[in-house]
C-alpha cells in the first residue's frame, strides 16, 4: 500500500535520529544517567551513535519525552532546533539549499521530508490564487499525534530557521499552530517565530505571505538540485510498502476534536475520506472499535495533561470533552483504579 502522495513508506515509521542525538547530547552534558532514558525509550546506546541507523519515530518520541523533564527543559525540542547545524538534515537541507526560489524549496521539501522522518509528511498549500497564504503543514503518518510535542516543536523551529538561513532575511510567519496543549508560556516561542504560537490548534501548521515564495535563494545551484532530486525520488522509491496503523490516523483526526466534544464516528470517518462502515472495518481487521480508540486516546492525554501540574483537574475534563468533571472523574477511576486527583497526588510524592 502506498502513501496517497505515491510515496512509499517504512512498515515501521523510522527516521534519521538526529533530533534523538541532539537530545542524548544534551542529557549527556547535563550529566544525566542515559542508559535508563534509553532503555524506557527502546533504544541502545549503540543505534543512538552510530548516525547512519535510522530510529523508529515513536521510540524517538519517547526519547525526547523523557530527556525533557530530565533536564528541565519544557520546550526541548524548540531549543534543539535553534542550536543545532542544519545541515544535519542531510538530503532535505540540500534540496532545500540548492533550490532557485523559497517556493521552490517549501514545495521540494514538502515531497523530500519523508526521507528524513517517515512519521512527518510536510504539505505545501496554496490559498486560491495564492492570495490567502501559503500553509506549511505537518501530518503524522503512522504515528499517534497526541504523543509527540518536542519533535514536532523541532521540526517546526526548524523549518522557520531553513527558511531565514537560505533568504539571509529574518523571516516571520504570520502565524504558527499545534494541534497539542500547553500550560506553560509560550513568549519565548512568539519571540522567536515573530507571531503569535496557537496551541489546540485543528492542524500543525505555519503560514506565511505568499509574496515570500519568490525570494531567490542565496545558496541556488541548479545543478546541484537536478542532480540531489534524482536522489530524493530513487531514495523515496526504496522505501518499502507503508502499513501504518489506521489507528493512528484515526486518533490523530480525534485529538483536535476532543475539547469540542464532536467526535464521531461520521465525522471522523468523513475527514478520513473514507464511509463509517469502512472506519469500523479497517479498525475490526486491528482489533479494536471506534469507541476502543476514543476511550484508549482519552486515557492516554488524561495521564499525560495530569503530569502538568499547572494543568487543572477541570480543565483536563474539559480537554478530553467531558462536560461534568465527574464524568471523567467516574471514567478515570474506571481506567486506573483511581481518581485524577488521587493520581496527581502520588505522582507529586513520588517526584518528591
Amino acid at each position: 500500500m502506498r502513501d496517497p502522495d505515491g510515496t512509499s513508506l517504512g512498515a515501521i515509521p523510522t527516521a534519521m535520529g538526529g533530533v534523538t542525538r541532539l537530545a542524548y547530547a544534551r542529557a549527556q552534558q547535563a550529566g544525566i544517567p542515559l542508559a535508563p532514558l534509553l532503555e524506557k525509550a527502546g533504544l541502545t546506546e549503540a543505534e543512538v551513535l552510530d548516525h547512519s541507523a535510522r530510529i523508529e519515530v515513536r521510540h524517538q518520541i519517547d526519547f525526547l519525552n523523557l530527556v525533557a523533564p530530565a533536564v528541565d527543559d519544557p520546550f526541548l525540542g524548540f531549543h534543539l532546533a535553534q542550536g543545532c547545524d542544519l545541515r544535519e538534515l542531510g538530503l532535505l537541507y540540500y534540496v532545500w539549499a540548492s533550490s532557485r526560489t523559497l517556493g521552490d524549496a517549501l514545495r521540494r521539501g514538502s515531497r523530500y521530508t519523508l526521507v528524513v522522518n517517515e512519521g512527518l509528511r510536510l504539505r505545501y498549500v496554496e490559498g486560491r490564487d495564492g492570495a490567502r497564504g501559503v500553509k506549511m503543514v505537518f501530518d503524522y503518518v503512522g504515528v499517534p499525534r497526541h504523543i509527540d510535542r518536542h519533535q514536532m516543536e523541532f521540526g517546526m523551529t526548524a523549518l522557520v530557521r531553513m527558511c531565514r538561513q537560505l533568504t539571509g532575511r529574518e523571516l516571520a510567519p504570520s502565524c504558527i499552530q499545534f494541534t497539542h496543549h500547553r500550560s506553560e508560556d509560550a513568549a519565548e516561542l512568539s519571540a522567536y517565530f515573530g507571531c503569535a504560537v496557537q496551541f489546540g490548534a485543528a492542524a500543525d501548521q505555519a503560514t506565511v505571505d505568499p509574496t515570500l515564495r519568490d525570494i531567490e535563494l542565496v545558496t541556488a545551484d541548479s545543478y546541484l538540485n537536478e542532480l540531489l532530486i534524482a536522489y530524493g525520488d530513487e531514495a523515496l522509491a526504496q522505501r518499502a510498502a507503508n502499513r501504518a496503523s489506521f489507528r493512528s490516523q484515526v486518533e490523530n483526526a480525534m485529538m483536535p476534536l476532543l475539547p469540542h466534544g464532536s467526535v464521531r464516528a461520521g465525522e471522523i470517518a468523513k475527514s478520513l475520506g473514507v464511509s463509517q462502515r469502512t472506519l469500523a472495518r479497517r479498525l475490526a481487521v486491528e482489533g479494536v472499535t471506534f469507541s476502543e480508540v476514543l476511550e484508549g486516546l482519552r486515557s492516554d492525554l488524561a495521564r499525560q495533561y495530569l503530569s502538568d501540574g499547572k494543568v487543572t483537574v477541570s480543565q483536563v475534563a474539559w480537554l478530553l470533552g467531558y462536560q461534568e468533571i465527574s464524568a471523567f472523574t467516574h471514567a478515570f477511576k474506571r481506567w486506573t483504579g483511581k481518581t485524577p486527583r488521587e493520581a496527581r497526588t502520588m505522582r507529586e510524592e513520588a517526584a518528591s
